[in-house]
């Protein structure tokens, strides 16, 4: 090989060399893959002011002043409804609702239709009716602790407060707050309750909720509901918020968006329950005998939270 062969076969090897080791930096050169997150589940996130959020729950609260819906219920591992329905992984149902505090839920079985609870709450006392126990439930809407039995913690009126959100007051003091899950990224209200402490007249401030919003879109994605001394009582999930509109007749108020998807966890009565809607109808009028649940003849009268539980008064 002549002189210029050999430095033209050193230089090539040179050459490939260098590629060689700029191939191992260059992205896509490199026999190791390096994980991208498609452009498509990155979410931008959107701001707002505390202001902005609270005007925007609030009109929110103010919206919804009734509702019936179509449902399908499910109760996940745990809950404290399978001691009523532990023969149904899920069901069907009805819910109506009206403000203030008026609801009535019927849960029935699948393809037979048959009722497994009718439930009513007016915000001060619920009835519950059960026919496979042939039991009918009455009690305080506010009782706070869970019962050993486990029909005993069936409630409207937790499915109410995760249907209904309540307005907060201009003065109330509230706090916001960001919290990123990527890919999600959150703002956090929480607005605070002053609770008397041994005739403390400037009491003490405690939790009374927090409010999260999805800063995708600035809908509400969660609500955590506190007990006293910071007990968490319920934590309700919100997704599938489609605008949900309703027919333009009287009384009827301007079209708004409703959650599709509701998961309420009850960690106190350790059960959670997941309603999925399948029909909506917003605003429109109901009859007041629609909330209306009498004893069946022959049932036998349950009195939650008395001592004994059960039994004719």
């Amino acid at each position: 090989m002549t002189m210029k062969a050999n430095m033209q076969f050193a230089c090539a090897l040179s050459l490939c060399g260098l590629l060689g080791a700029v191939s191992l930096l260059l992205p896509g050169c490199a026999t190791q893959k390096t994980h991208v997150v498609p452009p498509a589940q990155l979410r931008p996130a959107q701001d707002a002011t505390k202001a902005q959020l609270l005007d925007d729950y609030n009109a929110q609260a103010r919206a919804i002043q009734s509702l019936s819906v179509t449902a399908d219920f499910q109760p996940t591992s745990g809950s404290e409804y399978s001691g009523v329905i532990h023969e149904y992984h899920d069901f069907h149902g009805f819910i109506l609702a009206a403000r203030p505090a008026s609801i009535r839920v019927i849960g029935q079985a699948p393809v037979i239709g048959k009722n497994i609870f009718d439930m009513v709450s007016d915000g001060q006392t619920f009835r519950i009716f059960i026919p496979s126990k042939n039991k009918f439930l009455v009690g305080s809407a506010t009782l706070a602790h869970a019962s050993s039995k486990p029909i005993e913690n069936l409630r409207p009126q937790h499915i109410l407060d995760a249907l209904f959100l309540p307005e907060i007051p201009a003065d109330a003091p509230v706090l916001i707050e960001q919290f990123d899950a990527a890919p999600n990224r959150y703002y956090i209200l929480t607005a605070l309750r002053r609770v008397d402490v041994g005739g403390d007249a400037a009491g003490q401030w405690e939790i009374a909720r927090k409010i999260w919003f999805d800063r995708a879109d600035l809908t509400i994605a969660r609500v955590q509901i506190y007990g006293p001394v910071g007990r968490l009582d319920s934590d309700i999930a919100y997704s599938e918020w489609p605008a949900a509109r309703t027919p333009p007749q009287p009384g009827a108020l301007a079209a708004t968006n409703f959650a599709q998807d509701i998961r309420i966890t009850r960690p106190q009565e350790d059960y959670q329950l997941e309603i999925r809607i399948t029909k909506l109808t917003l605003n429109q009028p109901i009859a007041p005998e629609k909330f209306v649940l009498e004893q069946p003849a022959g049932s036998e009268l349950v009195h939650v939270g008395e001592e004994g539980g059960a039994g004719q008064p």
